[in-house]
């Protein structure tokens, strides 16, 4: 019994900690949509950088805690930080822009929650 107590507590704490990230991620979209900051990386400005480092920092970390947490309920990694991680970093030229990158998760989203 006090090794499903143990798998239930670790659970609940999955949980908790993916609402956490979807709320955190959410907010950070909708503010690089409206043009805030950038968090997908695609640029080199390091003003850019460094005003979207701290939120994804803390998506990483919290990435990482869920994997963990995941890992140790033996199911699968968290697919959406790991979707999150693909999409961030350089791009060509004719890619798509950050705001409008960040816009298309949201509708997604609004579709078939992530």
């Amino acid at each position: 019994m006090a090794k499903a107590d143990r798998l239930a507590r670790l659970d609940d704490r999955r949980i908790e900690s993916e609402t956490e990230y979807h709320a955190l991620l959410r907010g950070a979209l909708e503010r690089t949509a409206a043009g805030q900051i950038r968090l997908f990386g695609h640029t080199k400005d390091k003003a850019q950088i460094a005003k979207a480092a701290p939120v994804v920092a803390e998506l990483t970390e919290l990435g990482e805690t869920i994997d963990a947490l995941r890992d140790q309920l033996s199911i699968e990694p968290f697919a959406l930080h790991a979707r999150f991680l693909a999409s961030r970093g350089a791009v060509s030229a004719h890619a798509v822009g950050e705001a409008k990158q960040a816009q298309a998760w949201l509708d997604q989203w609004t579709e078939t929650p992530a």
